[in-house]
């Protein structure tokens, strides 16, 4: 029987006991116009009219909803789908929620636009949509993830986008956060933070969720349409969230469909090194929000691994949290070594390279999937494609490009 959301978030931003805004006085003025400034567009049909348009004349939506037959042989068990967010304009779900906040940006008459980016995705995707509409764009992002994914950072300088280089910490995505959200706080009256995931303060996870369900609305259409019902599993990775939030939130009301988020377990969830939020995490406040986060005993926040570095974030989308405390989603972790497998299985059979975060979900689907008849249909959200992850796989493989 299908259930209603009760509107998540409330007023206060939280989906049961996760979310909120936990940011300092100077950025709370900021939060509210965001709000106020999101509800009035999203009340507008002009606005609504643009980003529909914008999604099929420029993103190139509605992307596909792909039958993987030879994936689905060459296990033996139930229909594999593959949602083709890869065939998405820049190559993942990032420009999806980079072009609507774009728009609104623009719309509130901010110049200048920043951003925080991990596996280099979301920062092309911001740049993209900067070019696009004229305006300004930094992007901050670590120095460890700008050496892993070196061809994204030199497409965001083709865009005109100028590259932050941030050294604290573990260098990743956290500390590109931490960055942007200090450059935030800084230049607050002229600058929109362009945040890239369903993570940090309300009403950020309600913006970003809502510009990518576009995904999962696509998603139902097109399975009722090709096979008159709707799937049994949807499956996609899980570093922040935005992709299996925009593929889950759809369908929440439809509870016969079963929600599994795949997370990076990195070298094993018995080490440290991981970034399994939810499967792992306690409850914490990271980034301006109230979420499950990977930390030690005194609160401290831990470094985080994976090989994918979309997916190396130590939280998760507050969202997810709920959806995980109350039943509604299940989430599992696979390593490095196995994302590896899932991201060369696709490769063999169906000649589609995914990003190596997509990995993680192709690789979980294909173990379930064996597991299931062949009248079950799973759907993998492939979040975006694996050309910038060549590098990396090639060194674990052993290959030189």
């Amino acid at each position: 029987m299908p259930i209603k959301d009760k509107q998540l978030p409330n007023e206060q931003g939280y989906f049961g006991q996760f979310g909120g805004k936990f940011v300092p006085e100077t950025l709370m003025p900021a939060l509210s116009e965001l709000e106020q400034a999101y509800l009035e567009a999203q009340a507008d049909p002009k606005f609504k009219q643009q980003f529909k348009q914008l999604c099929r004349d420029y993103i190139g939506r509605p992307t596909p909803l792909y039958p993987a037959e030879q994936l689905s042989a060459k296990i033996g068990g139930a229909t594999i789908l593959l949602k083709r967010e890869d065939l998405a304009h820049t190559g993942a779900h990032k420009i999806n929620n980079a072009l609507g906040q774009g728009l609104l940006a623009k719309r509130m008459g901010k110049t200048r636009i920043i951003a925080e980016t991990g596996a280099g995705q979301h920062g092309v995707a911001a740049a993209t949509a900067s070019a696009m509409l004229n305006l300004n764009c930094i992007v901050y992002m670590g120095e460890e993830d700008i050496k892993r994914q070196s061809t994204n950072v030199f497409r965001m300088k083709l865009l005109g986008a100028e590259v932050r280089p941030v050294g604290s910490g573990s260098r990743t995505l956290k500390d590109a956060i931490n960055e942007a959200i200090r450059d935030w706080v800084t230049n607050v009256t002229s600058t929109y933070y362009l945040l890239g995931s369903v993570v940090g303060p309300h009403p950020y996870p309600m913006i970003v969720r809502d510009f990518q369900s576009i995904i999962g609305r696509e998603t139902k259409e097109q399975v009722m349409s090709l096979y008159h019902r709707l799937p049994d599993y949807l499956v996609a990775c899980v570093g922040g969230g935005s992709n299996a939030i925009g593929l889950f939130h759809p369908f929440f009301g439809d509870r016969e469909v079963k929600f599994i988020g795949v997370e990076a377990a990195g070298q094993g969830l018995e080490t440290r090194h991981h970034s399994a939020s939810l499967v792992t995490g306690r409850t914490g406040v990271l980034h301006g929000t109230k979420s499950r986060l990977l930390q030690d005993k005194s609160g401290q926040i831990l470094e985080t691994h994976s090989i994918a570095p979309g997916l190396d974030y130590p939280g998760v989308g507050p969202e997810h949290s709920y959806y995980k405390d109350t039943g509604r989603a299940t989430y599992v972790a696979v390593t490095d070594a196995q994302a590896l497998e899932g991201f060369q299985l696709l490769c063999n059979t169906e000649g589609i390279i995914p990003a190596l975060e997509s990995a993680h979900a192709v690789y979980y689907a294909a173990k379930l999937a064996a597991e299931l008849s062949h009248d079950r249909l799973i759907v993998i959200n492939l979040s975006g494609r694996g050309d910038k992850d060549l590098d990396i796989v090639a060194q674990r493989v052993g290959m030189e490009l």
